[in-house]
C-alpha cells in the first residue's frame, strides 16, 4: 500500500500529526494529496544532491500540477483550480535552485515514516498488552519543562556573562584612558612651570570631577552587573538541585523499581537512554556555570573594588557547583545490566567457577570521559557477620574503562563478560556475631563496581544475587530471586531472608504471570491463577498471607517444568490462547459437560510436568505427552493425527473441536506442516509417519490388524504402556513389523511373534491401555 494511503487509514490522533506536519506551504498537503504516486517513486534524495536530476523533476512537478489544473477546468472545481495556479506560482522560486526543492520534499517524506512508525509501535505495544511505557507520564513532561528552562537560563547567562565583560573592557577602558590623561596634565604642568616659570596655582576641577563622577557611574554600573550576575548564577543552581532531585529521588528510583521488577519476568521499560540524555543535559548545564564561575574570577582578577561580590561570593558557589556535580556523577554510576550466565535460569543466581556477565554504565555521557574513568569489581564490601555466611574472590578481568565502544548507543558502559567467582576456603565457616544460619540459596551477594573521577570516588552495586555451587540448587535459588525482588524495597538488603516478610496473593500471581508474559509475550489470566492458588493454598487463598516456605521446591519444580515445555514446544499455540492450561479435573469436566461430542482442551497435568487431553463424550484423559514426544513430532501434528482405537472399530481421530466450538482444523490449520493423505510430501519420500493412538478397550490381535490395515506400507514399533496383567499379554504381540502389502486376515504369523529391537524403527506408536492417570 502507498504511504500516502496509509497514511490516510491511521486513527485520528495520528492524522492530526499529519495536518500539523502540511500546516505550512512549503508543500501544501493538496499537491502531496494529488500528486501522491509520482512524489513516492521519485529518487528525491538523489535530487537534494544533483542539480541537473533536480532540474529534470522540477519541471516534472509543474507539468504534473498544469496536468491537475486542466483537471479541475473540466470538473469545473473553480477553488481548487485557484489554489493549484497558486502553488505553481509558489514553486517557481526554486527555479534557480532545485535542490532545495527536493530538500524540502524528501524531509516531509521522512516526516510522513516517523508517524507511520509511531502509528505501528503503538499497535504492536497494545497487541502484546504492555503498558506503553514510551509515552510521557505528566511527571516527565514536567521535567522536560524544568530542563527547556534550565537551557535557557544557562543560554542567557551566557549573554549575561559576555555583556558583564563588555561592561568591564569599558570601565577598564576609561579608568586608563583618564588615568594617562592625568600623567599627561601632570607632566605639562612641570614643563610650563620650568620654562616660563609661571605658577600654575588653578587646576581644571570641574574636568577632574566630571570624570570621577563618570568613572563611579561605570563602576556601580559593574558592580549592580556583578550583584545581578551571580543572583542568577544562584538561581541557576537552585533549578539545578531541583532536576537532580527529581532525577535521583523519583527517576532513577523508578528505575530500578523496573529493573527489580524486568529481572523476575515484568516487561518493564528499562531502557537507560531518557535517563541519561536528562542526566547528561545537567551535567552540561553545571559544566558551563563552572566555566562562567572561572570567567568571572578570570575578570576579577583585571578589575577589581573594595566590597567586590564576585571575590565574596564566587568561592561558595564553586563549591556548590563542584557538590552537585558530584552527586550527579555518583548517582548516574548505575548498573545498567545485571549479573547472568549464558546458561542460567535468568539473572542474579550465579554459580561458582562459571563465567557470567554485568555490565555499568555512566549516564553522564563527555566524550572527553572516553576511556579516562577505570572501573573496578569487588565483592561485599561490607559483608554481614553470621553463621557460615561465605566469602567469595572475583576472578577475571576485573578492571575496565568507562567507554563508549561496547555500547551499541554510545553510552559510556564498562562492559564485563568474562568473570567468575571462588569461594574462599578460610574463613568462610565458624561462629559468627549473629547466630542467624541461612541456607545456601537464602544467602544474598551483592558485587560492586568503583571507580574515581577528580579524585573523588564513588561506586555502583547490583541487585543482591544468589551464589550456587551446583546445578540442584537453581530452583530454589532462583526462587530467593524471585521472593526478594517481588517484595523487597531496599536493593541491598542482603539480611532479606533472617526475617521475610509476606506477600499478598495478588503480588504472588502477578509476579507468576510475569515468568509466562517474558518467555512466551502471553501472562496468565485470572482463571489460571485462581487454579495455581488453589492448588499450593485450598480455596481460602484470597485471605493469605503468604510466606516463601509456603512455596515448597516441588511447585517451582512444577512451575518450571510447564514453563519450560510451553516455551521450547508449545510458544505459537500457548501466544494464541489454544491451551487452557492450568484447570484442574474438576473444572475440566464441568467445561465439557454439556459440549458436543468431539470438543477437547489442552491442560497441563497437576501431578507431571507435561501436557493432557481431555475429550469428550466420556471426559477422558489421554496420557500425558512427554517432552520425548513432542521432540518427535510438533503438538498441532499430534491433534491433528491423533487416533483412538475402540474395540472391534477402524480408529478414528475423536478431537474435533477445540474448546468452546472452534473447529480442529480452524484453530491449528495455519501450523500444519504438511499435507494430508497421499498428496503429504512427508508420506511420499519417508514413507512413515508417527500418529499417537489410545486404546479404550481391551486390545486384541484382530483389533491390532485393523490399525495395520490403515498403514501397510510404513514400518512402525508399536509398544504398549499397559496398566494391568490382563493387557501384560498383548506386549509382546504388538511388537510387529509390517511388511510391505502384508494382508493377515486370521490369527498372528509366527514371525510376528519374536522379538524385535527398537533400533529398527524409525517411529514408535506410544499405545495407553491405561485408565485416566
Amino acid at each position: 500500500m502507498a504511504q500516502w494511503d496509509r497514511l490516510r487509514q491511521l486513527p485520528i490522533a495520528y492524522r492530526q500529526q499529519l495536518h500539523e506536519l502540511y500546516d505550512r506551504d512549503a508543500l501544501p498537503m493538496d499537491v502531496r494529496h494529488y500528486l501522491a504516486p509520482w512524489i513516492e517513486k521519485q529518487e528525491w534524495q538523489r535530487a537534494a544532491r544533483d542539480h541537473a536530476f533536480a532540474m529534470v523533476l522540477f519541471q516534472v512537478l509543474l507539468e504534473n500540477l498544469d496536468i491537475q489544473h486542466s483537471r479541475f477546468v473540466q470538473e469545473e472545481s473553480f477553488l481548487l483550480q485557484h489554489n493549484i495556479r497558486r502553488y505553481k506560482q509558489n514553486f517557481q522560486r526554486y527555479v534557480d535552485d532545485p535542490c532545495a526543492l527536493a530538500t524540502t520534499i524528501l524531509w516531509f517524506l521522512e516526516k510522513e515514516k516517523e508517524i507511520l512508525e509511531s502509528a505501528e509501535l503503538a499497535e504492536k505495544v497494545q497487541l502484546l498488552q504492555v503498558e506503553p511505557e514510551a509515552m510521557e507520564t505528566s511527571s516527565q513532561q514536567d521535567l522536560e519543562r524544568k530542563l527547556a528552562g534550565l537551557r535557557n537560563e544557562v543560554q542567557c547567562m551566557e549573554h549575561t556573562i559576555i555583556c558583564l565583560e563588555e561592561q568591564q573592557d569599558e570601565f577598564d577602558f576609561k579608568f586608563q584612558t583618564q588615568k594617562l590623561e592625568g600623567k599627561q596634565m601632570k607632566t605639562i604642568w612641570l614643563y610650563l612651570h620650568a620654562l616660563m616659570s609661571v605658577r600654575v596655582t588653578v587646576v581644571d576641577e570641574a574636568r577632574k570631577k566630571e570624570q570621577i563622577k563618570a568613572l563611579q557611574l561605570l563602576v556601580n554600573k559593574l558592580n549592580n552587573c556583578r550583584k545581578s550576575t551571580l543572583s542568577g548564577l544562584n538561581d541557576i543552581l537552585d533549578r539545578i538541585q531541583d532536576i537532580i532531585d527529581v532525577l535521583v529521588k523519583k527517576e532513577l528510583v523508578e528505575w530500578q523499581r523496573r529493573q527489580q521488577k524486568a529481572c523476575i519476568g515484568a516487561l518493564d521499560n528499562v531502557c537507560l537512554d531518557q535517563l541519561e540524555k536528562w542526566f547528561s543535559c545537567v551535567a552540561v548545564c553545571l559544566f558551563q556555570v563552572w566555566e562562567f564561575l572561572t570567567k568571572l574570577e578570570e575578570l576579577v582578577g583585571k578589575v577589581s573594588y573594595e566590597n567586590d561580590p564576585v571575590k565574596a561570593q564566587n568561592p561558595t558557589l564553586q563549591k556548590r557547583v563542584d557538590t552537585l556535580l558530584r552527586d550527579l556523577l555518583k548517582s548516574s554510576f548505575v548498573v545498567e545490566t545485571q549479573p547472568s550466565m549464558p546458561q542460567g535460569k535468568g539473572s542474579l543466581v550465579l554459580r561458582t567457577n562459571v563465567q557470567f556477565s554485568v555490565k555499568a554504565r555512566l549516564l553522564v555521557k563527555f566524550p572527553e570521559l572516553n576511556h579516562s574513568m577505570k572501573v573496578d569489581v569487588s565483592m561485599d564490601n561490607k559483608p554481614p557477620v553470621f553463621c557460615r555466611y561465605r566469602r567469595f574472590n572475583v576472578l577475571g578481568t576485573k578492571i575496565k574503562a568507562l567507554n563508549m565502544a561496547e555500547s551499541t548507543n554510545g553510552g559510556m558502559v564498562a562492559d564485563f563478560r568474562h568473570l567468575t567467582l571462588k569461594e574462599q576456603k578460610s574463613g568462610g565457616g565458624g561462629k559468627g556475631v549473629s547466630d542467624i544460619s541461612l541456607s545456601v540459596t537464602e544467602e544474598l551477594h551483592i558485587i560492586y563496581f568503583n571507580t574515581v573521577f577528580e579524585l573523588k570516588g564513588f561506586s555502583a552495586s547490583t541487585l543482591p544475587v544468589v551464589i550456587i555451587s551446583n546445578s540442584s540448587q537453581q530452583q530454589s535459588a532462583w526462587a530467593s530471586v524471585l521472593w526478594f525482588n517481588m517484595l523487597s524495597q531496599d536493593p541491598k538488603d542482603v539480611m532479606f531472608f533472617a526475617n521475610t516478610p509476606a506477600a499478598t496473593w495478588p503480588q504472588f500471581g502477578e509476579m507468576l504471570s510475569w515468568q509466562f508474559l517474558s518467555a512466551t509475550k502471553r501472562g496468565l489470566d485470572d482463571t489460571q491463577l485462581e487454579m495455581i492458588a488453589n492448588k499450593l493454598f485450598g480455596k481460602f487463598f484470597h485471605r493469605l498471607l503468604l510466606h516463601s516456605e509456603n512455596t515448597p521446591d516441588t511447585f517451582w519444580v512444577w512451575f518450571d517444568g510447564i514453563l519450560m515445555m510451553v516455551k521450547t514446544y508449545l510458544e505459537d499455540l500457548w501466544r494464541d490462547g489454544l491451551i487452557m492450561g492450568f484447570v484442574t479435573k474438576g473444572k475440566e469436566k464441568s467445561l465439557l459437560k454439556k459440549k458436543k461430542r468431539g470438543t477437547f482442551l489442552l491442560r497441563f497435568s497437576e501431578s507431571s510436568v507435561l501436557g493432557f487431553f481431555c475429550l469428550y463424550p466420556d471426559v477422558k484423559t489421554v496420557q500425558p505427552f512427554t517432552k520425548v514426544d513432542l521432540s518427535q513430532i510438533p503438538f498441532h501434528e499430534i491433534i491433528r493425527n491423533y487416533q483412538i482405537l475402540e474395540a472391534e472399530n477402524v480408529p478414528e481421530n475423536p478431537l474435533l473441536y477445540l474448546y468452546p466450538d472452534t473447529p480442529k482444523d480452524k484453530a491449528f490449520g495455519k501450523y500444519y506442516t504438511e499435507k494430508s493423505g497421499e498428496d503429504s510430501p512427508y508420506i511420499k519420500y519417508i514413507k512413515t509417519k508417527l500418529v499417537f493412538v489410545t486404546f479404550s478397550a481391551v486390545l486384541t490381535a484382530q483389533s491390532a490388524f485393523a490399525l495395520f490395515a490403515l498403514i501397510p506400507t510404513s514400518p512402525v514399533l508399536i509398544t504398549c504402556n499397559c496398566s494391568s496383567a490382563m493387557h501384560a499379554g498383548s506386549l509382546q504381540a504388538l511388537k510387529v513389523k509390517v511388511i510391505e502389502n502384508c494382508r493377515v486376515q486370521q490369527g498372528l504369523p509366527a514371525f510376528l511373534m519374536a522379538p524385535l529391537s527398537e533400533a529398527n524403527f524409525p517411529f514408535v506408536f506410544s499405545i495407553d491401555t491405561s485408565e485416566n492417570p
